[in-house]
């Protein structure tokens, strides 16, 4: 099965990366409510995608019709709603889901044990996306970040859940971390029909240039290749200094 390679592109500062990716997050958001009369996206955690969140939110003439959307979360930690660790509160914070039918935000149900958590995801998944045994839901638009060791979601080097090809959604346990995390899984997220990765500042260098720098890639996130949709790489300069130089004559960012 052919996977897509990633299209990288680079921009001077944190500032210039969130605006690439209200760019980015706006397109392909809109074009999927353009051909199916709605786009089905999966959050991210981390610092970089809450204030893209908050620019989304604040666009006092948006590019998306934000009722046509449906929101689910690539990943969350095993904490209540409200919690400041909470990927659900920091969307909710930002004021973005302010703009989502509230029946159309699909948060992990935290308050009940991890397993009983991903087991109800992909009950709603399932109902979501009408998939039936087997099948995979395809996002529109999936946003991942890169975490300093090389995880993206809540899938991490030597933990279950990066094997996992049979579950959509399950409970990870992170001896790392002394924590179980809530993740989706590696064939979700290379079922997307648009998979954009968001990175910024000089502790991710390693590991994007060990995840997309083209070498036999050796971190989670350089194994998440969609099987037939796109992948785009943001990166502030930071991020990307330890990447090989593009190509001459490749104008990518």
């Amino acid at each position: 099965m052919t996977r897509n390679e990633p299209v990288i592109e680079v921009v001077a500062d944190a500032t210039a990366l969130v605006a690439l990716g209200v760019e980015r997050v706006t397109e392909k958001l809109a074009a999927a409510i353009s051909v199916r009369g709605r786009a089905r996206v999966a959050l991210a955690g981390g610092s970089t995608p809450r204030a893209l969140y908050r620019r989304l939110a604040s666009d006092s003439r948006p590019r998306v019709d934000w009722r046509r959307v449906v929101v689910f979360w690539g990943d969350e930690r095993a904490v209540p709603p409200d919690h400041p660790d909470s990927n659900f509160g920091a969307a909710r914070a930002s004021g973005l889901l302010e703009r989502v039918p509230a029946r159309q935000v699909h948060r992990w149900a935290t308050e009940r044990a991890p397993e009983e958590a991903a087991k109800l995801y992909e009950e709603e998944l399932a109902h979501e996306f009408a998939t039936g045994p087997g099948a995979l839901p395809s996002f529109d638009l999936i946003l991942l970040g890169i975490g300093a060791d090389g995880h993206t979601a809540s899938l991490f080097s030597g933990t279950p859940a990066l094997a996992e090809r049979t579950r959509r959604a399950v409970a990870n346990p992170v001896p790392a971390l002394g924590a179980v995390r809530l993740t989706l899984t590696l064939p979700v997220l290379e079922a997307a029909r648009a998979v954009v990765f968001l990175a910024a500042g000089s502790e991710k260098a390693e590991a994007v240039a060990r995840a997309f720098g083209g070498w036999a890639a050796d971190v989670p996130a350089g194994r998440v290749r969609p099987s037939a949709g796109t992948l785009d790489v943001l990166l502030d300069a930071e991020a990307a200094a330890l990447l090989p130089p593009l190509p001459a004559g490749d104008t990518r960012g």
